[in-house]
Formats: structure tokens, sequence, C-alpha cells
């Protein structure tokens, strides 16, 4: 039985196809992921709080009110 020696460079991300590859793919998977979660997170935290209370003067309306 013969053992074949495997050459550590196989394993080097630059001569690797396949590791490269598969290690690229997740990467851009997590950075889309992260990129998607954070825009979620800053609409939720600046989302409109609702209609505020706005006092309008009587004499600006659409039947104005006069003294």
């Amino acid at each position: 039985m013969e053992q074949l020696e495997k050459d550590p460079r196989d394993k080097d991300f630059k001569r690797s196809w396949v590791n490269s590859s598969v290690f690229l793919f997740y990467l851009q998977v997590f950075c889309i992921l992260a990129f998607v979660l954070g825009g979620c997170y800053s609409l939720y935290t600046h989302r409109y709080k609702g209609k505020p209370k706005v006092e309008i003067p009587a004499n600006t309306q659409y039947t104005p009110q006069y003294k």
C-alpha cells in the first residue's frame, strides 16, 4: 500500500480554487445578510412615531373664525 504525500500548498487559499470559492461565497452571503439586517434595524430605530398634535390657529383654517 503506497501512501501519497499531500502537498501542503494544496490547502493554500490562492492555489485551491474550490476552497477559495466556497469561502468567498459564504463571505458574500454573510456580508449581504449583515447589510440587510443593519438596514432593517436602522429603519426600525428611525421609524415614524405617530402623528403629533399640532395646534392650528383659528384664523388660518378652511373656514376661518375671526374675533
